[in-house]
Parts: C-alpha cells; sequence; structure tokens
C-alpha cells in the first residue's frame, strides 16, 4: 500500500511540475482562504478570510506579491489587512517558499504589523490555473504570544503572461 501512495505523490508532482512555469516577466492572480476553522490563535479560536494576491515575476523564480484581504473572527471583530511578500518558487517540485509583512487594522482601534513566512506548493491544474495549499505563520510585532496565528490555506491562482505590444494580444484574441 505504501509503494501505491508513493507512486501516485511522486506522479502528482511530476506531472504538476512539467506545466511549472516559473519564468521571468510572469504575473501572478490569486484569490486565497483559510476558512472552515483551519486557523487558530489565542486571541481567536477559528476564522473566515478572504485575500486577493497579485505578483510579478522580476526573476527567474523570484516573485513579488502584494495582497489584501478580509478577516472575520467573530461579530465584534472584522479586520482588514494590506501587504508585501517575496516568494521563491522550486521549479523541480513546485514548492514555494515566502516571507513578507502586512499591516492589520481592526475595529475598535486594533492595528498589528505581521511578519508572515509561508511554506506551501503549487499544484498546476493546467498551463496557467494553480491550486496552492499552504502552511503560515503570522508572528505578530504588537503581542507575540496572544495575536500570533499559525493556519493552512489554499489559494487558487493563474500565471499569465505580459504580451510585448498591446496589438500581439488583440491578435491573438480574434484567432
Amino acid at each position: 500500500m505504501k509503494k501505491i501512495v508513493f507512486t501516485l505523490i511522486f506522479a502528482l508532482v511530476g506531472i504538476s511540475s512539467a506545466f511549472a512555469q516559473f519564468e521571468k516577466g510572469k504575473y501572478y492572480l490569486a484569490a486565497t482562504t483559510n476558512s472552515g476553522g483551519f486557523s487558530y490563535s489565542k486571541a481567536h479560536k477559528a476564522r473566515f478570510n478572504l485575500g486577493v494576491n497579485g505578483g510579478y515575476m522580476f526573476e527567474e523564480a523570484w516573485m513579488g506579491i502584494a495582497e489584501v484581504g478580509f478577516d472575520y473572527h467573530n461579530s465584534d471583530m472584522q479586520t482588514f489587512y494590506v501587504g508585501g511578500k517575496l516568494r521563491y518558487l522550486i521549479e523541480q517540485n513546485g514548492l514555494f517558499l515566502q516571507a513578507g509583512a502586512k499591516f492589520v487594522h481592526g475595529a475598535p482601534n486594533f492595528n498589528d504589523v505581521q511578519i508572515t513566512p509561508e511554506v506551501g506548493y503549487c499544484f498546476f491544474l493546467n498551463r496557467h490555473l494553480t491550486i496552492e495549499p499552504s502552511l503560515y505563520y503570522d508572528v505578530s510585532l504588537s503581542d507575540f504570544s496572544e495575536k500570533s496565528e499559525f493556519g493552512v490555506k489554499v489559494g487558487l491562482a493563474w500565471y499569465f503572461e505580459n504580451s510585448k505590444k498591446p496589438s500581439d494580444y488583440i491578435k491573438r484574441k480574434k484567432k
């Protein structure tokens, strides 16, 4: 049974990395969530989160990412966040490592800066579309013990190329 499971895992990794397109000049757009109680901290046990990320591959396998999102913790605590990350994509196996920082604001009078290390996997469904599960740890700089948070999130991302000229895009669209 172990041999079958490992064979399937390696086959999926091989198939997904065959589609990997981690080249300089690619753009990235993603929607992520960690809903359903996949995160935990002392301040709030579970939450719903929805975020949008956009990025640009400025070097081979290196991507800068901007993010914005909304967290719903319970009826009296909602927060918004904005931040930036740097991602390194390991083309041979689809893994990625990323780190960044974000500013979190919530009512009433809640502000925090968090450092956000993360490790995940790009599972390519086709040449451009990926599912990206990841583990993260949001380290709070204002109250480490109460507001830091460990969790799992899943993203749906689209990698696309920049056309050299707008006319190239129009010509391809007409065909």
